[in-house]
């Protein structure tokens, strides 16, 4: 693996110690104010439309429809509580972007990345109206995030986005060099940062998904936890409760019919089994600080509070809380051969290790702070890093899979595009290429796993040899399987 600047890659004394008292939960999650879950479903149900996944992804999905048609009679099902994937364990980072990027947006979808941009940011405004028109008490700022360069070939690529961004005539970020990224977040590791200060806000993730679920009961949606859908199959005709044929699934204890499903697994299996070879679930891991004295918190700045991540292949990705912690995570993406989802998948010990050393690296000032929780969770990762979109069952079922990390607010952007699909509307975001292709599918084992080690093992090599990508990269490049950031 690549180093961080500076240091030996053998983690001290100290560095472990700041380890020794962590919890090995989500730091969002363990919250006193969690609210209950809702019973489990028995017996069987009927509706309009069945939304499968509890996370944002299903959570907009019932929103918005019920917000389109009030009289819309909308069931969510969700295998364990309401944000506690993907939703619960994320950074907290809610960008504008849908193409996980503007590098991988131009590299696959050119001539439409401006109207990309304009519906990125259109989306993101939306989710912070619907913050404010539902009381969303997720500790949203839309503070902006600042990718920072940490050696000196990434400074050419950050001033190359800015030119990138002016030719596809999108909003310009802010280029910053030394002096002036470290005025905003004080690290001797940073010598230059790209600000976007609109495109990007901060927030509670758990407690968006809580407010979400709130928001949807409130609508009227009938809401199902603990409750897995097990099978989806054509229900016959006149089953649905609407005259038409409909779908059925089967739950634990349980069964819906419904006109239409939409699926919002993500990471999970998926119900509409030719959709699962173009999704592999890899396992990101992050720290949470204790909360920071004013002292520790004037030693590094960061008094606007904007996002941060450095521009490495295997990148960190870092913010402060409302109660002045740091989240640090990133870096090690963890694939398991088969690719199951697993809850002793959650947790890697030198993961932690490594996200504990880096951290200090970046912030000697902060010597002798403490981490208070320590997690992992499963990402929906496609070979185009961003989200995917399809129907299937004659149009009876619609999915929105893949988002690769960035789908906190892109998942509001593919709960209209199901939709969409499921009232057969012709829309700007249908007409999309993006929503429109599909990515390359991911190859059976062993050769999924051969192929996800040697990506990695290249990325890093490229970090440590000045970006220079090697001839498999140059070859994922021509077949569009390159991650361009």
């Amino acid at each position: 693996m690549p180093r961080f600047p500076g240091g030996s890659d053998a983690p001290g004394p100290p560095v472990l110690a700041a380890l020794a008292d962590v919890a090995y939960t989500p730091y969002w999650l363990d919250d006193p104010g969690r609210p209950r879950p809702h019973p489990a479903l028995v017996g069987d149900e009927r509706c309009d439309l069945l939304v499968i996944g509890g996370g944002y992804s299903g959570l907009w999905t019932a929103l918005i429809a019920k917000e389109r048609d009030s009289g819309r009679d909308v069931v969510l099902v969700e295998g364990q509580e309401a944000g506690w994937a993907a939703s619960g364990r994320n950074g907290g980072f809610c960008a504008a972007s849908l193409t996980h990027g503007l590098g991988n947006g131009a590299a696959r979808w050119p001539r439409e990345l401006p109207d990309l941009e304009r519906l990125g940011h259109r989306n993101l405004d939306a989710i912070e109206a619907a913050v404010d028109r539902y009381a969303l008490d997720c500790d949203f700022e839309r503070t902006g995030e600042i990718d920072v360069a940490t050696r000196p070939h990434q400074i050419d690529a950050l001033r190359e986005t800015v030119a990138q961004a002016a030719a596809l005539g999108v909003p310009e970020p802010e280029f910053l060099d030394r002096d002036a990224v470290r005025a905003e977040v004080d690290s001797p590791t940073f010598l230059a940062g790209l600000w976007d200060r609109r495109g990007v806000a901060m927030l509670h993730p758990a407690k968006l998904a809580w407010g979400l679920k709130r928001a949807c009961a409130e609508l009227g949606v009938r809401i199902y936890e603990h409750t897995p859908a097990e099978q989806l199959s054509r229900a016959g005709t006149g089953t649905a409760g609407t005259g038409s044929s409909g779908m059925l699934v089967r739950t634990p204890y349980g069964r819906v019919r419904a006109r239409h499903v939409a699926l919002a697994t993500n990471a999970f299996p998926a119900l509409v089994r030719r959709v699962r070879p173009y999704i592999v679930p890899v396992y990101d891991h992050a720290l949470m600080t204790e909360p920071l004295t004013g002292e520790q918190l004037a030693a590094i700045g960061w008094q606007r509070r904007q996002g941060l991540s450095d521009t490495a292949n295997h990148f960190h990705y870092f913010r402060i809380t409302a109660d002045h912690r740091i989240l640090w995570g990133g870096y090690d993406i963890v694939y398991r051969y088969g690719g199951g989802v697993r809850a002793e998948y959650d947790h890697h010990p030198a993961t932690y290790r490594t996200l504990a050393q880096h951290f200090f690296r970046c912030f000697p000032q902060l010597e002798g702070v403490r981490f208070s929780h320590a997690w992992g969770g499963a990402i929906d990762t496609c070979s185009r890093f961003s989200a995917f979109f399809g129907s299937a069952h004659g149009g009876r079922v619609a999915y929105a899979l893949g988002y690769t990390g960035l789908g906190v607010g892109a998942s509001r952007f593919g709960a209209e595009v199901m939709l969409d699909l499921l009232a057969g509307d012709d829309t700007e975001r249908t007409r999309l290429e993006m929503v429109r292709s599909k990515p390359l599918p991911f190859p059976p084992e062993p050769v999924r796993w051969a192929g996800i080690g040697l990506t990695q093992w290249s990325m890093s090599r490229a970090d440590a040899n000045g970006g220079r990508r090697n001839l498999w990269l140059k070859a994922m490049d021509r077949v569009g399987l390159g991650f361009d950031s």
